[in-house]
């Protein structure tokens, strides 16, 4: 479970609200949102099926924020924004940074 720690994320570039970044260990993840966990998880589509739809990019931007993906992983994924990329590790670089000050 994600410790509560977080950093409150404004609006991304594409228009959808970002979800707050949140530690989980030692990894930094966006807050997922438990119902769409929910719905992935228990749900008839899996990642590989959603990724054949024809959704919007910035539609999946923010469903890999719904789900929890971690800021380190988030970078690799070819829908996800230079602009909401950099906004996530802003964040996260602050939230190492005051973790290390203690």
């Amino acid at each position: 479970m994600a410790k509560q720690d977080s950093v409150t994320a404004s609006a991304a570039p594409s228009g959808y609200p970002a979800q707050p970044l949140v530690w989980d260990g030692d990894v930094i993840r966006f807050r997922a949102n438990r119902i769409v966990r929910f719905l992935l998880d228990a749900g008839p589509f899996d990642m590989n099926q959603l990724a054949v739809m024809p959704f919007d990019r910035e539609e999946y931007e923010q469903f890999a924020q719904l789900i929890g993906y971690s800021v380190s992983g988030f970078d690799d994924l070819s829908y996800a924004s230079k602009e909401a990329i950099a906004a996530a590790d802003i964040k996260a670089d602050r939230m190492v940074q005051e973790r290390q000050a203690g």
